[in-house]
């Protein structure tokens, strides 16, 4: 009974616990990887603008290098998140920081548009590994009431690098650096903040929720829960002296916790994580088709908008709507997210997208007025950010039991990346043949479906635990190891 309660206990001290400094450290060292990863999938619109009349690319050229980075993303979302959950948390992370390092520094040194294409691959399956890990760590570490706020100042970070990427191409433009060498550094920069966090993320311990629901190591639990609250608690939760491991002789618990965990594909398509997964996938990818979409081609909107601007008046354009109301947006959910709740946040951020994008197509002269036209499209990024954009990237790590959260992670943010190359790899060609006006009508569309499936199929995690908010309880959780822990008998019907 001791088992029982230490297994049913455990996580409560870092339920409760106020916002440590082992949290922030989880958070920063996340997070310069979103940075990084926003740096690295946005500076291409501006890079392929100077490379056009070097390499001669043509326009389809110009939209399978904006978008090849992420059609590799939805392979490193996959492939990183069933590997956390196969190896976990600790093996696979930091991994795909060294990977997006590696490509980024191979794309400055590109001799053609082949290899150019080659390493941008490279870097876009970083960016997918980054996506399902950072998220699923930094939800298991966190505590009860500002997990959406850490989580949520992990994917923020991607705001600084939303801000940076048309900062340095604006200093490079404005400095008059060679084309030849411009492109270059803007695309091997990208490498800096993703190597300076390759050691802390490999420094990072396993997560105390996979080291209790699928290795079976309750005192490991603990031990890393008593690591984020700083050696303050958790202890006393699971037996300091050892009690809670699994007793010599016989198999052990994580040996008992394979025989009834069932398959990841089983565990989500039965209720009620079918229903979820639909809704955290199908979101983020609608969510990626608009924002993808436009970003990656602002520099082509803009030169449609404004025909005579020169580039770097375009990039100085997006650079102030990115710092004005993308990167605002980004911090105002943060604030929110604990507050009012990630399903608010997320209709209401579709809907104003729609809004705003409907008033842009349909409003008579909007789409070639530059004064409305930017308001209107300021407007569109800060409820993107103060909206789908953060939200999407929180829900996965919160509503997929333990056993399932990477590969639960990694469907999601898979299909947003599958969505965002969509959005990068047409917006090109529609703006060509249906001009800004059909565009923002399209993405109009999206976004109202948008809002309807995050009615539809999403739960309000606020202020819930983890284990509840996923009803991993009833799933794959404590229960289960505190049944195997003391000993009692667990069979496939015990976790129906």
């Amino acid at each position: 009974m001791a088992q029982h309660a230490a297994a049913v206990d455990v996580f409560r001290p870092l339920d409760e616990a106020e916002i440590t400094q082992k949290h922030w450290l989880t958070v920063i060292t996340a997070g310069m990887g979103f940075f990084t990863d926003a740096y690295d999938l946005f500076i291409i619109g501006t890079v392929t603008v100077l490379l056009t009349p070097i390499f001669h690319l043509s326009t389809g050229q110009i939209s399978l290098l904006n978008s090849i980075s992420l059609l590799a993303s939805v392979f490193g979302a996959l492939a990183f998140g069933r590997l956390m959950d196969r190896l976990g948390r600790k093996r696979v992370y930091g991994l795909e920081v060294a990977l997006l390092s590696l490509g980024a520094v191979l794309s400055g040194l590109s001799w053609s548009f082949t290899s150019l294409l080659i390493f941008r691959i490279i870097v876009g399956i970083g960016v997918g590994g980054d996506y399902a890990t950072s998220a699923v760590i930094t939800a298991e570490y966190a505590n009860r009431r500002s997990r959406g706020r850490l989580v949520g100042s992990v994917f923020a970070m991607q705001g600084l690098g939303l801000v940076a990427g048309p900062a340095i191409a604006s200093i490079f433009l404005g400095a008059g650096v060679s084309d030849h060498v411009a492109w270059r550094v803007m695309l091997a920069l990208g490498a800096i903040p993703a190597i300076s966090v390759v050691y802390l993320r490999r420094r990072i311990k396993e997560t105390p929720r996979y080291r209790l629901a699928v290795e079976g190591d309750l005192a490991g639990a603990a031990a890393a829960v008593s690591w984020t609250l700083d050696g303050t608690a958790a202890d006393s939760a699971a037996g300091a002296n050892g009690s809670a491991r699994p007793t010599a002789g016989g198999p052990t618990l994580s040996e008992r916790m394979a025989r009834v965990r069932p398959s990841a594909l089983r565990q989500l398509t039965r209720r009620p994580y079918l229903l979820r997964l639909i809704g955290t996938a199908g979101c983020w990818f609608l969510l990626d088709v608009a924002f993808y979409g436009n970003s990656v081609s602002s520099p082509l909107i803009l030169k449609q908008l404004e025909p005579k601007g020169t580039l770097l008046a375009h990039t100085l354009t997006s650079l102030a709507i990115f710092a004005i109301a993308a990167f605002p947006g980004y911090w105002v959910a943060v604030m929110l997210l604990d507050k009012i709740g990630r399903k608010r946040i997320q209709w209401q951020g579709f809907l104003v997208m729609a809004i705003a994008f409907g008033a842009i197509g349909l409003i008579p002269g909007v789409a070639q007025d530059t004064a409305p036209f930017l308001v209107l499209f300021a407007i569109s990024y800060f409820f993107i950010e103060f909206g789908p954009n953060m939200t999407t990237f929180v829900y996965p790590s919160e509503v997929y039991p333990t056993a399932v959260r990477g590969i639960g992670d990694g469907i999601s943010a898979g299909s947003g990346k599958f969505g965002a190359f969509l959005g990068a790899l047409l917006v090109p060609h529609l703006l060509k043949s249906v001009g800004i006006s059909g565009v923002m009508e399209i993405m109009a569309v999206v976004s109202v479906i948008g809002v309807a499936l995050t009615l539809i199929t999403l739960p309000e995690p606020m202020g819930k635990t983890l284990e509840d908010s996923s009803q991993d309880t009833a799933a794959a959780g404590p229960p289960l190891v505190a049944a195997a822990a003391a000993g009692q008998p667990v069979s496939v019907a015990s976790r129906a």
